[in-house]
């Protein structure tokens, strides 16, 4: 359902609406905080259930749009502080997950992947196919490198020892 426009009036009465809401949110206990987010959740659900499959593309899309817009306007820094979060929630959730899903969970990515690739193009086969070639080659590198400081440091560890 479209939002209702407001007028100028309606702005600064939504503005301090809004100001008096958190001022209240700021004073309440958590029982009161936790009422209040299951309440607003509640209502979420209740209009996602009612809406129309134009309105939910249209919802996910505001959604998507206003992500990417706040994703283009943040720091660096904001930008390593919402991955650090993100992978710690993920860390989490895979710490506290059962075998089962974690098998579950597995064979869904599997089989997405299998049926993307299903429907790619050559084109896109051929990119994915000379990505890994060149993940592979750079592996291989890393070792070597890898090993050769490894012989370095064995090499000055054997010299200092010999002084």
């Amino acid at each position: 359902m479209p939002k209702r426009k407001r007028g100028i009036a309606g702005d600064a009465a939504s503005r301090r609406e809004a100001i008096r809401k958190r001022e209240r949110r700021v004073v309440e206990t958590e029982e009161e905080r936790s009422r209040r987010l299951s309440t607003m959740a509640q209502s979420g659900q209740n209009r996602r259930v009612e809406e129309t499959e134009e309105q939910r593309n249209s919802r996910l899309s505001d959604m998507a749009q206003r992500g990417q817009e706040r994703r283009a306007e943040e720091t660096e820094e904001q930008r390593n502080s919402r991955l650090a979060v993100m992978a710690q929630r993920f860390q989490r959730r895979r710490a506290e997950e059962t075998d089962e899903q974690r098998n579950s969970r597995l064979s869904v990515m599997g089989q997405r992947s299998q049926q993307r690739r299903a429907e790619g193009t050559d084109e896109q086969r051929n990119s994915r196919l000379s990505a890994m070639l060149q993940h592979a080659r750079e592996r291989r590198l890393n070792i070597i490198e890898g090993q050769n400081h490894h012989q370095i440091q064995t090499f000055y560890a054997a010299r200092t020892v010999l002084n």
